[in-house]
């Protein structure tokens, strides 16, 4: 049974706050380190977790990338349908804004779509942007030393990188792990 990974009432403030032209936009200052991802490691698919106006697909074609099948999902656009797995799973600029109680339930579902790898980049500070209620869009302002004891439940970190494109952050690029047999 799958858990549950954002409430109705944020969904709504999600799908309010993409009307902004400059909400959701961090994908496109990763679409060449992902493109070299596709290529180093001759993914087919792609699932894009939190796509939102789907900038990185705009980004990977700016970028040259290989051609994958693009497998977008976001709570904010039902249209997308539900989140699929893939050989790479990215997940740019998502995990800070979900709500606290959901994060174990998203990165499960993280790990669960990852057939591969996944490349994920969080940021650690306050966003510019707020919710409908007065909130930060960063729900969740944690250092990486928090997510990666989260992360390290489902993934093996191969690589991880601070960036900070939009202030400070950092990327991991993952494997999920895979119970051995009794």
């Amino acid at each position: 049974m799958n858990k549950a990974t954002f409430s109705e009432d944020y969904r709504q403030q999600q799908v309010e706050l993409h009307k902004n032209p400059n909400y959701g936009i961090a994908s496109l200052g990763f679409g060449k380190l992902v493109a070299d991802i596709i290529r180093k490691t001759n993914a087919k698919s792609l699932s894009d977790y939190g796509a939102g106006k789907q900038n990185l697909l705009r980004a990977l074609a700016e970028a040259g990338a290989p051609p994958v099948e693009y497998r977008p999902y976001d709570p904010a656009f039902p249209d997308y349908g539900p989140a699929r797995a893939a050989d790479l799973v990215c997940c740019i600029d998502v995990l800070e804004h979900i709500e606290p109680e959901f994060v174990d339930n998203v990165i499960a579902e993280l790990a669960g779509l990852t057939t591969g790898l996944g490349f994920f980049s969080i940021h650690m500070g306050p966003a510019g942007k707020v919710l409908s209620d007065g909130r930060n869009a960063h729900l969740i302002q944690e250092p990486s030393s928090w997510w990666l004891r989260r992360l390290a439940v489902y993934f093996d970190v191969l690589e991880l990188r601070t960036h900070n494109n939009m202030g400070p952050g950092f990327w991991v690029l993952v494997r999920r792990i895979v119970p051995k047999a009794a």
